[in-house]
């Protein structure tokens, strides 16, 4: 398998219902995961280019659904599947975080 050239990651972390936390996985991350692997093969974008993992509670709960994509180590919260093609369009495709959906304003 070659080197991605880049990786998203997609926060799928549920809690139990009535939990008093947040959590991404009971926000849509499900349908978001599965939106980004959609997405890239709509667009032709070839196995290995680019993983799209699922991972356990990346912190912003409050703030999720959590998507980070990598190397450029910029992450997007309050993501929606509408947003997914944007990431797509102009991050990975691009190579410039969109900032239209305010990345990394999880750390400002």
């Amino acid at each position: 398998m070659p080197k991605p050239k880049h990786h998203i990651l997609v926060c799928t972390n549920s809690r139990p219902p009535g939990h008093p936390k947040p959590s991404c996985g009971s926000a849509g991350a499900a349908q978001l995961l599965m939106a980004f692997n959609m997405g890239l093969m709509q667009r032709g974008v070839q196995p290995g280019q680019v993983l799209v993992s699922a991972t356990g509670c990346l912190g912003p709960c409050e703030q999720g659904p959590t998507v980070v994509v990598y190397p450029d180590n910029t992450w997007y919260s309050k993501v929606t599947e509408a947003d997914v093609a944007v990431i797509l369009d102009e991050h990975i495709a691009k190579g410039t975080p969109a900032e239209k959906l305010n990345p990394d304003a999880v750390w400002k």
